[in-house]
């Protein structure tokens, strides 16, 4: 019996289709996207999509790119406005990425909502933000959950990028 429709066995998924999405998403790597392109005013993910030759947004893995270098994996099923989530979001959740930036391992002692609300934790935030748009993105398409979920970690790992990703829950 499948798992969410995904016909595959593991050692095939291992062997053959997560190196594909792999290969897939390293080719990206050679035209990405500015995330500054995806935090622009007014311009919605159905505008982007347009701009990026695609029918609309869509469900797969995508890698922030910084300096040349790889730091951060995600998995959405609407990977264009994830992406603008992460530079415009407002919020712990919709911009998990800069929250964890701007924690920079410190442990505070208090709720995220709550630091949200600090001025000193907000103007880290907003710094590790504009970070993240200085940064490029790259992404493949991947339309099983499954496989989504499972290339997620496997190119977290192949990319090195444990520095920003994690797979607690929380």
């Amino acid at each position: 019996m499948s798992i969410d429709g995904c016909e595959h066995t593991f050692k095939n998924l291992a062997t053959n289709v997560l190196p594909a999405y792999m290969a897939q998403l390293r080719y990206q790597f050679e035209s990405p996207v500015p995330m500054s392109r995806l935090a622009r005013d007014r311009v919605g993910p159905a505008t982007l999509a347009k701009e990026l030759e695609r029918p609309g947004d869509f469900q797969g893995c995508y890698v922030l790119i910084g300096e040349g270098t790889p730091c951060y994996i995600g998995i959405s099923r609407s990977v264009l406005s994830r992406l603008r989530q992460h530079v415009r979001g407002r919020s712990h959740c919709d911009a998990s990425l800069a929250y964890r930036m701007a924690c920079n391992g410190d442990n505070h002692n208090m709720r995220r909502a709550e630091a949200m609300k600090t001025e000193w934790f907000r103007k880290r935030f907003d710094k590790a933000q504009k970070r993240i748009q200085r940064m490029d993105a790259a992404f493949v398409e991947i339309t099983n959950h499954l496989e989504l979920h499972v290339f997620e970690a496997y190119a977290a790992m192949e990319l090195k990028t444990a520095k920003w990703n994690t797979f607690r829950t929380h």
